[in-house]
């Protein structure tokens, strides 16, 4: 659990915007589409800045709860500032839970993998990148696989 979580820590202190606007957010979004839609996943993708979702995509397979899953993932991201999966294994490494550890309804919060911090440089977190449908360190890891190939395109 030690390695995923320094795993983790490394994938966000590397994976950083030099700025995140709109257009960012619907190129991200299609790229995360196009790759759902060539491995053919089930997924719903939501991207959102500041608190206003800029790209939502539910593709075939998937329901309403998807929905409601990307929800309680994004409130761990904006409170905490870090993904939904490194809060959900820190939390698992001392045989904790979220909504014991941090006083809060867990129909509300889910540490479950998925959501990523949207982080620009000499910024901060601004955003949160969101897909829901997979187990959970699939949905992971599809996130920091396109983030890592949009990044390195140059955004």
């Amino acid at each position: 659990m030690e390695d995923l979580i320094k795993e983790l820590e490394a994938q966000e202190a590397r994976l950083l915007f030099d700025r995140f606007d709109n257009d960012d957010a619907w190129a991200l979004g299609c790229l995360l589409v196009e790759t759902a839609k060539e491995r053919s996943l089930g997924i719903t993708i939501d991207i959102r800045r500041g608190g206003q979702q800029l790209f939502h995509a539910a593709l075939a397979g998937t329901a309403p709860d998807n929905d409601r899953w990307i929800e309680r993932k994004v409130r761990v991201v904006e409170r905490l500032h870090n993904s939904s999966y490194l809060v959900g294994r820190r939390l698992a490494a001392r045989d904790k839970v979220f909504d014991a550890a941090y006083g809060v309804d867990p129909a509300e919060y889910a540490t479950h993998g998925g959501a990523f911090p949207v982080r620009v440089r000499n910024v901060g977190v601004v955003g949160v990148v969101t897909v829901s449908g997979l187990p959970q360190a699939d949905d992971h890891a599809l996130v920091v696989e396109v983030l890592e190939r949009f990044l390195a395109a140059g955004q």
